[in-house]
């Protein structure tokens, strides 16, 4: 029987297992160091783009999959589908929104595609990708899997603390001088999502400190459906922040997984983001 299919793209940073169990395809980004092109995921892991990162005079670059690469997923599964689901990494901060869409446009097949900007990255995105996924694993609709995950979006936060300002300042998120200040000051950057953009959300003198405004935001969120944890090389903090949240978070909840290259360029070891789904809005 032709089902629907959900297609994202690496930046959501979905565990292989989760994309695999809920049969969730995913596109890669490609990364550029020099002259080498990887494709996320594929030519290269997490882990081993973490240490390339460490390890190399030149900075990374990532670029969002080609419009060609979209319509070659789409064509996969076009002819033997109910419809596609196509959710990207937030509009305002990667041209992968737009590449889908063009993709779309480019299909000539009477196959539906609903391309749906999630207005998050990483863990967020993931969020909005697994509701989709699972709509469809319970039967749902394309029409009604298309409202449903439009829904959560607007039921889904996001908070993170990053270590260092320095990978921000070498891919020209922040000016150098600014990444300067913030090392002299020992302060590190709250970064949150607000309509689609990612915006400071404060500044904290250690990490202790932003996981302590992490353990803050989810409690004072209330009624965690489900919960994502994202990290970049650290999983001892990662691990003490997953006990902190246990005390009024079920561990079911929640989802532990590593940053993958899309924000690990700009934001390099010792991010730790949480994103959650909640009731609120």
């Amino acid at each position: 029987m032709a089902k629907i299919h959900v297609i994202t793209d690496s930046t959501s940073d979905i565990p292989a297992e989760i994309a695999s169990a809920l049969d969730i395809k995913v596109v890669p980004i490609y990364i550029r160091f020099g002259e080498r092109v990887y494709k996320d995921g594929l030519d290269i892991t997490k882990e081993e783009f973490f240490r390339k990162l460490a390890a190399s005079p030149v900075q990374p670059a990532t670029s969002q999959p080609t419009p060609e690469d979209f319509a070659t997923f789409y064509a996969q599964y076009c002819d033997k589908t109910e419809g596609i689901i196509s959710i990207h990494i937030s509009s305002k901060i990667s041209g992968t929104f737009n590449s889908a869409s063009i993709a779309k446009k480019m299909m000539r097949s009477n196959c539906p595609i609903e391309v749906i900007d999630s207005t998050f990255n990483s863990a967020g995105a993931m969020l909005v990708v697994m509701e989709a996924a699972r709509q469809i694993q319970a039967g749902s609709s394309f029409e009604n899997t298309v409202i449903a995950t439009r829904q959560v979006i607007l039921k889904i936060h996001m908070l993170g603390i990053f270590s260092t300002m320095k990978y921000l300042a070498r891919s020209g998120r922040v000016s150098r001088t600014l990444a300067k200040a913030a090392s002299i000051l020992n302060v590190m950057p709250l970064l949150t999502f607000h309509e689609g953009e990612i915006v400071r959300a404060g500044l904290v003198r250690s990490f202790n400190k932003g996981m302590d405004r992490l353990v803050d935001f989810v409690r004072n969120k209330g009624n965690v459906k489900e919960l994502v944890i994202v990290h970049s090389a650290i999983p001892e903090r990662a691990q003490q922040f997953v006990e902190r949240l246990s005390e009024f978070v079920p561990r079911e909840k929640m989802i532990i997984t590593h940053l993958g290259a899309a924000l690990g360029v700009h934001g390099g070891p010792g991010v730790l983001l949480v994103a959650l789904r909640s009731d609120s809005e």
